[in-house]
């Protein structure tokens, strides 16, 4: 057996796609299967970088291609850095792809699955598409990106079409999979595994603890914080007008640690409007993530109600394995807000409400006790849903992977139960 997964990034990138991609292909080479990853030789953060071309990275065999080097800066140099990506992706799988391999795609760039189905047609291989989020649909849901109808149909149905032709379509939350399966595929190619965090690098600690928090002079505040992406998909401007009605709470503290091109906007804001009240800081080395996610006292996540069922904030499960209270800033009946409710481990509030989210700050700050109990029951909810080694599981299942004797899904049942279908079924 070979497993190959395409994706733009892999190790050493730090961005979510890069890390999960990077956790499973670990596992599987420790597994003793044959893995190639198929990536580009920029970093997320830096198109400019030059990556090896071949590299052997912990078993890992990573083979990158050369592609356009314009970043995220403009729509068009996107676009290009895209369309070289899937060109020279698809010349190389054509002369690298071998009978019965398995072929994984994930969604970076967009539209993978319709290259791969072709590909894996014509070589004889099996697709798995693991949809990290739904093209066009997010892009066409997107303001500032809204394409004609007329173009997203004619995209749509391809995706559609090559998600029929998979093996099995891994999905990473049930409004995804409800939105899928709406689209006409059916549940037999479709399982969900959610997206995980490393429960044993991040663990719950005191506050006090946090380097971090000590290095910024922020030990005596309620740090409300923000870990990661801040993008065309997330809001920001009701985190800026609760952060407005706050102003004159000194003790309360916004720490914003990531990037994105909202980042960049409330950066911008905080500037023109003078609020004092915010701490910006880039993306940290995966090694300190413990020590940043503790920095806070509650984490906020965002996202627009248009792309529920399109992507789910990876985010969550990070700070549910810090042992940290959330408020969910969209729709109150999107996938992470069902999460925080089920796990009593948060607090939603609707987009554009700015007012909502500072008294939900306030009620916070002054009852500790509650953002305890909370942080307490956000653990739990991690370790009965999105450990690493639960979706390692279901990601072995998927691919007809031999389980170990400690697996923690074991016989059919189990199998048909958390909707996975196996190779040869």
């Amino acid at each position: 057996m070979r497993v190959v997964f395409v994706n733009r990034f892999y190790r050493p990138d730090g961005s979510a796609t890069s890390q999960l991609l990077t956790d499973l292909a670990e596992h599987l080479a420790r597994l003793q299967i044959e893995v190639l990853v198929l990536c580009s030789r920029q970093l997320y953060e830096d198109p400019n970088a030059r990556l090896r071309r071949r590299e052997t990275m912990e078993g890992v065999r990573a083979v990158r291609i050369g592609t356009t080097r314009f970043g995220r800066n403009s729509r068009l140099g996107r676009l290009a850095d895209y369309l070289s990506f899937c060109a020279a992706a698809t010349l190389r799988l054509m002369v690298t792809l071998r009978r019965r391999d398995i072929l994984v795609t994930m969604t970076d760039p967009p539209l993978l699955s319709v290259i791969g189905a072709g590909i894996a047609r014509m070589r004889g291989c099996k697709l798995v598409n693991w949809l990290q989020d739904v093209f066009p649909e997010v892009a066409s849901r997107l303001e500032d990106t809204a394409m004609p109808r007329w173009l997203e149909r004619s995209l749509g149905t391809l995706r559609d079409a090559s998600l029929r032709h998979a093996h099995c379509n891994v999905v990473i939350g049930e409004c995804m999979r409800e939105y899928i399966g709406a689209r006409g595929i059916a549940e037999s190619r479709m399982c969900v595994i959610e997206n995980w965090a490393d429960g044993e690098a991040i663990r719950p600690m005191p506050q006090a603890w946090s380097a971090l928090r000590r290095e910024l002079g922020v030990a005596a505040s309620f740090v409300v914080e923000y870990s990661g992406n801040l993008g065309r998909a997330h809001d920001y401007r009701t985190l800026l007008h609760a952060a407005e009605h706050l102003r004159l709470r000194e003790e309360i503290v916004f720490l914003m640690i990531g990037g994105g091109t909202g980042m960049a906007a409330l950066r911008r804001e905080t500037i023109r409007r003078r609020l004092q009240n915010f701490r910006f800081l880039p993306y940290q080395p995966r090694d300190r993530l413990c020590d940043s996610l503790a920095a806070g006292d509650v984490h906020l996540i965002s996202l627009l109600p248009a792309m529920e069922g399109l992507i789910v904030p990876s985010k969550l499960h990070g700070i549910l394995a810090a042992g940290r209270a959330a408020i969910f800033v969209g729709d109150v009946h999107g996938e992470s807000a069902r999460s925080l409710a089920a796990g009593n481990c948060g607090l939603s509030v609707p987009t554009g409400d700015g007012r909502a989210l500072a008294a939900a700050l306030e009620r916070l700050v002054e009852d500790p006790a509650t953002v305890e109990r909370m942080g307490q029951s956000a653990r739990r909810l991690f370790d009965e849903r999105y450990t690493m080694r639960s979706a390692r599981d279901r990601w072995a299942a998927v691919l007809g992977v031999p389980l170990p004797q400690d697996a923690s899904i074991t016989t059919p049942g189990e199998f048909r139960r958390v909707g996975i279908r196996q190779f040869g079924t």
